[in-house]
């Protein structure tokens, strides 16, 4: 069974930029999708973005479209979220997640990671 870790999070001001990284070990991504959700105080945790371990395809929600890229490293067994343009709504804990298709609901990810925080300053 694949467990991940995230890392990467930070103190950043509006406007700046910041890269997490969603390691697996135990097992290799293989043929899962890789998922970034978000989740802020008091809130539902929401996905971010999406991507195929072993064939292109990603997938973004609208609010970071643009802003956010989501990128693989096959020899490290890594995904990554580069986000830049950084906005105070952007604070959240930072989740990472393998599923089976390319979706965007949270009911089709599992093996959850610990999250790691992402905080936005004004």
């Amino acid at each position: 069974q694949v467990q991940l870790r995230e890392s990467g999070g930070g103190l950043v001001q509006a406007g700046g930029s910041l890269g997490l990284s969603c390691a697996a070990s135990g097992r290799a991504f293989s043929n899962y999708v890789v998922g970034w959700f978000r989740q802020a105080p008091g809130k539902e945790r929401e996905f971010v973005a999406a991507i195929r371990w072993s064939s292109i395809g990603t997938a973004y929600v609208d609010s970071v479209k643009g802003r956010f890229t989501i990128f693989r490293d096959n020899a490290k067994n890594t995904v990554y979220l580069q986000m830049n343009s950084l906005k105070l709504e952007d604070t959240a804990v930072y989740y990472c997640a393998v599923g089976s298709v390319l979706a965007g609901t949270r009911e089709a990810y599992s093996n959850w990671g610990q999250g790691t925080q992402v905080t936005v300053s004004s």
